[in-house]
């Protein structure tokens, strides 16, 4: 293989994944608006507007302010990168994530993109390696073992945080007319959907960011430390805001509507619980659901009226869904390196 074809392919690989990110916007467009349409504040093309304006733009908030924390934990945190990570096993983990991607936005399951990433990383590094040795256990802030706290903390914190915020609202405005309440909060969910947006697009395009930067430091474009160029900061954060431009309708009507009706009052606490929650993961370095985030936070809110106005049967449809994501991304992407090995 001439040095040409390695940058050829490199390429590829590196379209692969402006592509992953692209369906992850996509198949999350759901997470950021979901609540802001279901609650009838903006229309499904201005929600998705205004959800991929805030997803684009949150690179100038979170390149400055929280740096590339999460692009290093998916880029080297994961698996051991100098003994596991090569073109085959990046292309392959890429494949794994956007089947499962596809399939669950197919059948309208919210599931995490992240995840599927995760997992696709883990199947292609374990079969190309032959030995789980590779695998970064880490602790809980970091690697496999902080990845998988956080599956089911990322929800439980969102669920306590909109079922707080929802308790405080309630409190602060128990003496205001249903009418002016979803007046003032009309225009307030404005703000939150922009505040879960900049979450969403911060957290998630910094996966993808990790991916392409270890492949330009394993191909050998990339000389030093794993620190992310520009261009790749903007090509994600640009991949993630066209993607969220496509929507994702059928995952909205799970989110926004199946598992609890939502006021405006209801959808300005689960976008505020669920931003606050984002922000906090990513100051972190942890790269967390945003999905499981934003549905807990939509079950805390509806728990607030009684437990029976969530609808627990749908919930625990995406539960299992949330389960099988990893273990499904890694067998795709396990069987996509036996085959890509072959020609790359």
């Amino acid at each position: 293989m001439t040095i040409l074809d390695i940058f050829n392919t490199v390429n590829i690989v590196i379209f692969i994944a402006l592509l992953f990110d692209f369906f992850n916007g996509m198949h999350d467009a759901a997470n950021s608006i979901a609540t802001v349409v279901s609650t009838r504040v903006l229309s499904p093309r201005w929600a998705v507007i205004w959800a991929a304006f805030f997803n684009f733009i949150a690179f100038i908030i979170f390149h400055y302010i929280f740096k590339t924390n999460v692009a290093e934990t998916i880029g080297t945190g994961v698996v051991n990168h100098n003994i596991a990570i090569n073109i085959p096993v990046i292309a392959a983990a890429l494949v794994g994530a956007i089947a499962w991607n596809i399939f669950t936005w197919r059948v309208g399951l919210p599931v995490s993109s992240s995840h599927a990433l995760v997992g696709g990383l883990l199947g292609a590094a374990i079969t190309h390696a032959g030995s789980f040795s590779v695998v970064i256990m880490g602790s809980y802030r970091s690697g496999l073992l902080g990845i998988c706290l956080f599956i089911l903390l990322s929800p439980l914190l969102g669920l306590v945080l909109g079922f707080l915020f929802m308790k405080l609202v309630q409190l602060l405005f128990q003496n205001f007319t249903p009418s002016k309440v979803d007046k003032y909060f009309r225009k307030l969910q404005l703000f939150s959907a922009a505040c879960y947006s900049v979450g969403h697009g911060g957290n998630d395009a910094q996966k993808t960011m990790g991916i392409i930067t270890i492949l330009l430091v394993t191909s050998g474009r990339l000389k030093g430390e794993f620190i992310v160029p520009w261009w790749v900061v903007l090509a994600c954060y640009a991949a993630m805001g066209l993607g969220t431009l496509m929507g994702g309708w059928r995952i909205v009507k799970t989110m926004g509507q199946r598992i609890t009706h939502l006021q405006p009052v209801g959808g300005f606490c689960a976008e505020t619980g669920g931003a606050v929650m984002l922000f906090v993961a990513t100051f972190l370095g942890i790269p967390v659901s945003t999905t499981h985030t934003i549905t807990g936070s939509i079950i805390g809110v509806g728990a607030t009226k009684r437990l029976s106005a969530v609808r627990w049967g749908v919930a625990q449809r995406v539960v299992w869904a949330w389960v099988l994501t990893i273990p499904a991304s890694a067998a795709v992407a396990a069987g996509s390196y036996l085959i890509l090995r072959i020609w790359l």
